[in-house]
């Protein structure tokens, strides 16, 4: 049996914040598990072979002028951004076998914003702040008992090694689905608790993006912003993904639904994006220095049955914490989808776990009832 004072189930934004949050708060003895091999959650990157940059496969953009809290924290860690480029012409293909039409590019407004080397290097420069929090990868939580002054965790490695852990407190840092789903609690969770978490969308879910990385942004030559959209497809929606004096690329999201990408191998699928950019963008689009697609619907610690047929959208946040019984003070949500304002959001993930560190830090103050 290992012992925290506070466990963290997920190494994505929202936990890893937490964790910093708590740090700074002088908390000691805070253990995050991640069930996957490596940090980041939703966050992930491609890397361009022969280079440093990587491109995002889940949320790429934020909105500083909005969300002040996000912005504030890039900020702090020294982080740089970018405004998303949108110079230029887009494209819009009504039709297979109707050419492209050229229009002005719709310009964000506030501007969208990303960062040099992707949304990894604030889930990196986060995990750079951790001094005294261990956090464990390849640790799957499979069940939270509740006990009468801790909560015990059950976790398990890729071997089904378990391992046990004690604590105080839990505070989940995973979609709300996954939370309710794949989690057995002792006892149960509040019937109507678990029935609004399992209602409540995932965001990323249902989505597939593809990324094509170029030796330079060809589209550009042509007076061309690189976005583009089609009804013709497989990718309903396209933008320009360069990094600033780095590697060219453009990005889009899959059009089609998540059970008509299961029945496609991932072969067919990179050949007609790349045919689709070779028809919008010219001849050069047709050998990216590389390219994949990132399937969130495929993903198990992403995705439940019950996303595959969502839209995904940036559902009302649920009640992030019982309001009554045994789990009361126990355990509480932060991952994006529990955030008020800006939920699905990264800026979501960032607000959830500081109200999760917030609750947490003002049960601690509050007199024990006799």
């Amino acid at each position: 049996m290992q012992h925290a004072r506070i466990i963290i189930i997920g190494a994505g934004l929202s936990g890893l914040y937490a964790a910093h949050l708590l740090e700074r708060l002088g908390v000691a003895n805070v253990v995050v598990l991640e069930a996957r091999d490596f940090i980041g959650g939703r966050i992930a990157g491609m890397q361009a072979a022969g280079g440093s940059d990587r491109f995002d496969l889940g949320p790429a953009w934020f909105w500083p002028e909005q969300q002040c809290a996000l912005h504030q924290l890039v900020d702090g860690l020294g982080l740089q951004c970018f405004a998303q480029y949108d110079q230029g012409d887009m494209l819009y293909q009504r039709a297979a076998g109707e050419a492209p039409v050229r229009m002005r590019t719709y310009a964000s407004a506030p501007p969208s914003m990303r960062l040099i080397g992707g949304m990894n290097a604030l889930t990196d420069a986060l995990h750079g702040t951790l001094r005294s929090t261990r956090v464990v990868t390849g640790q799957q939580v499979l069940r939270l008992r509740h006990a009468a002054e801790h909560v015990e965790v059950a976790s398990a490695d890729a071997a089904g090694a378990v391992t046990a852990w004690r604590a105080g407190h839990v505070l989940l840092a995973l979609p709300p689905r996954l939370a309710a789903a794949g989690i057995a609690y002792e006892p149960a969770l509040p019937a109507a608790l678990a029935r609004e978490w399992t209602a409540t969308a995932t965001w990323m879910a249902p989505h597939a993006k593809y990324v094509a990385v170029y030796e330079r942004p060809f589209w550009r030559e042509q007076g061309l912003s690189g976005s583009a959209r089609s009804q013709s497809g497989p990718l309903g929606e396209i933008h320009d993904a360069s990094m600033p004096g780095g590697s060219a690329a453009l990005f889009g999201f899959l059009a089609m639904p998540a059970r008509t990408r299961q029945r496609l191998d991932d072969g067919v699928l990179l050949a007609h994006c790349r045919a689709q950019l070779v028809r919008l963008f010219g001849p050069q689009a047709a050998a990216p220095r590389t390219d994949a697609i990132k399937d969130w619907s495929q993903d198990a610690l992403t995705a439940t049955a019950a996303d595959l047929d969502a839209g995904g959208e940036h559902a009302h946040a649920p009640a992030a914490a019982p309001a009554a019984g045994p789990w009361q003070g126990r355990l509480t949500a932060i991952a994006s989808e529990w955030s008020p304002r800006f939920p699905g959001y990264l800026a979501g993930a960032v607000e959830a776990a500081a109200l999760g560190v917030q609750a947490w830090q003002a049960a601690q103050q509050r007199p024990a009832i006799p």
